[in-house]
């Protein structure tokens, strides 16, 4: 899920702008906060690439953990930065959203050599 939105939002950084409140008075993405985003958007789509391509074990819990590293960092750097409490709060849930069904995911995937 998260490659398939940081691959839309890389291509429509409104997406992520407008609830973050980083648009123009018209609503619009201006050219500078679209640099900005895009790489954010990619980062998310490589990093979700890499959870859904690692094989269980060391590779995919690395995956998960720069994931989940990514989002937490994301959770603070946002929840401080952005303009208005709602949506400060709203990027920090969001954020910590993601971090942890990427952690459940981690934790509830089964382990390479378990008897079950």
């Amino acid at each position: 899920m998260t490659c398939v939105y940081g691959i839309a939002t890389a291509y429509r950084p409104g997406l992520l702008a407008r609830p973050s409140g980083l648009v123009d008075p018209q609503g619009g993405t201006g050219p500078h906060t679209a640099i900005v985003v895009r790489p954010l958007a990619w980062r998310d789509a490589v990093t979700g690439l890499a959870m859904v391509l690692a094989p269980q074990g060391p590779a995919l819990a690395t995956a998960t953990a720069v994931r989940i590293a990514s989002d937490v960092g994301d959770a603070l750097l946002l929840s401080g930065t952005l303009p208005g409490r709602f949506r400060r709060a709203g990027a920090a849930v969001t954020a910590l959203g993601w971090a942890a069904a990427a952690t459940a995911g981690l934790v509830g995937s089964p382990r390479t050599g378990d008897a079950s």
